[in-house]
């Protein structure tokens, strides 16, 4: 179902119709519905971007692949992005705790705090997406 992207850029509804198989009108509605949000030119032409390809596979796949309706995508969407700000929210918090504990242990240690402690890097938690491979 993906299409090849070779480039960057911007692309227009009629581009991005063809490439999905998919009807312009189903853009705007998606775009109406909140689930795409596509820049605009100063002649009000639609134009999307890398991202919202990516945005509307993962789309397409809930609506074509799996059934979903407009409004189970748009509650995805939503569950989606507030895990990817949950996820941040927890990375910023476990890096300020390894910065509190590292100036811990170093002004702690034996010797006028020259001691290297050696902790671990959070390890990134990836947000899986249900894009067939």
């Amino acid at each position: 179902m993906a299409a090849k992207r070779k480039t960057k850029g911007a692309y227009m509804i009629s581009a991005v119709a063809e490439m999905y198989e998919i009807h312009p009108q189903t853009l705007r509605l998606y775009e109406r519905e909140g689930l795409l949000k596509p820049s605009r030119t100063e002649g009000n032409t639609r134009l999307y971007t890398d991202e919202d390809l990516e945005r509307l596979e993962f789309i397409l796949n809930l609506a074509r692949d799996l059934g979903v309706n407009i409004a189970g995508i748009a509650i995805i969407l939503q569950m989606r992005e507030r895990m990817e700000e949950m996820n941040r929210q927890m990375q910023n918090f476990v890096e300020y705790v390894r910065t509190e504990m590292l100036e811990h242990f170093q002004q702690n240690a034996p010797g006028g705090g020259a001691a290297i402690v050696p902790l671990r890097r959070p390890m990134a938690v990836k947000t899986v997406s249900a894009k067939k491979q």
